[in-house]
């Protein structure tokens, strides 16, 4: 497809142009997308702000961000048009990491350590536009009935889904979540799907606690307002207090607050299973009790991305058994991008996940 388009160009910390650009142009095996939503992650304030390198060569821009996204079919590539396995106007949600299916990684089914491919909105131009290419491997189809935004949740869910699956929840399990934010409010819901018998909730914020509720958290703690009638002061003595001093089977950190990560330490107890998810900084260390740790025969994990998670999450979403219009709170035009970035790393209005609608 020739013409232009509107798209946000981010170049450098804090300067993102709104500009008219070409349509990109299609390999053989990529189509072109019609953006109808593409969802805020902590990740593009990250870049935006400066706190994080893009995955570019340079680590810096011109690049379009955005990788959270739905939209129409709008062009075909030779390969996937030869294939008839999609068809322009078709609905679908994508995965940005675009993998290359070849190196030893990709092979073992670890697409998430592609040595070769690369991510949508963080080496290659995303989907803060109004069209988006990605390899056709990468589509998922989604129902007429499931609106686009709630199609663009897709991939923090898959992200979600792995860290999950890395859990290992057993039926019965007692497990908590450390940071009720969109992915953890849909991490509770999994973990009860998966027979946990327990989840607590912890953060610092009751109105996110209230939407992790919704997905079926038992308890919730709120570590940082005093007026909250879920104020803990010490978490670990209430886990404590809560669990008879066995302390929780799984726990999860889906916050970047290396604070948390040390808390899921201390909240876990005999043959418990941690995750470390959310992305913390690059000087940040975490301190392992290492003989505490080995008498407890606990395990520690880590997770990255969603490399085998997909036809799970997709099929949560699909089926209905997992709704994230339930925490898509705001949602923004195209033009109004910068404004929508601030407006979530300040969490003006409650907002939990914004929605960028071209």
């Amino acid at each position: 497809m020739k013409g232009t388009m509107k798209a946000q160009v981010f170049y450098e910390p804090f300067v993102m142009k709104y500009e008219e650009v070409r349509i990109p142009t299609l390999r053989a095996d990529q189509v072109l997308i019609r953006v109808r939503a593409c969802g805020i992650c902590g990740s593009d304030n990250a870049y935006y702000r400066g706190k994080s390198p893009l995955e570019t060569p340079t680590g810096k821009g011109p690049l379009i961000l955005g990788h959270e996204f739905s939209g129409e079919i709008a062009e075909l590539g030779d390969i996937p048009k030869e294939q008839g396995l999609f068809k322009v106007g078709d609905r679908v949600t994508v995965n940005p990491v675009q993998y290359c299916g070849a190196c030893e990684h990709c092979l073992r089914g670890l697409t998430n350590l592609c040595e070769f491919g690369g991510g949508r909105g963080a080496s290659s131009d995303g989907a803060f536009a109004e069209y988006a290419v990605s390899k056709y491997q990468n589509l998922w189809k989604i129902p007429d009935d499931l609106a686009f935004p709630q199609a663009s949740m897709a991939e923090p869910l898959a992200c979600g889904t792995y860290g999950v699956m890395n859990m290992n929840v057993n039926l019965g399990d007692t497990a908590a979540v450390i940071g009720p934010g969109p992915i953890g409010s849909m991490m509770v819901r999994m973990i009860k799907a998966m027979g946990a018998s327990k989840v607590y909730l912890i953060g610092t914020r009751d109105y996110r606690l209230h939407a992790g509720q919704k997905f079926g958290a038992d308890v919730l703690m709120n570590t940082k307002a005093k007026d909250s009638p879920y104020y803990v002061e010490d978490v670990v003595a209430k886990v404590a207090e809560l669990t008879g001093g066995k302390m929780l089977d799984r726990v999860i950190t889906a916050t970047a607050n290396a604070e948390a990560m040390q808390q899921a330490l201390e909240i876990s107890g005999k043959a418990s299973r941690v995750v470390f998810f959310g992305l913390p900084g690059e000087g940040d260390e975490v301190r392992v009790p290492a003989l505490r740790s080995i008498f407890s025969d606990k395990t520690i994990r880590f997770s990255w991305l969603a490399p085998t998670s997909w036809p799970t999450a997709t099929k949560a979403l699909f089926s209905g058994m997992l709704d994230p219009a339930l925490l898509i709170t705001h949602h923004f035009p195209l033009k109004d991008l910068v404004h929508a970035l601030d407006f979530v790393q300040e969490r003006r209005d409650n907002v939990i996940k914004a929605v960028i609608e071209p």
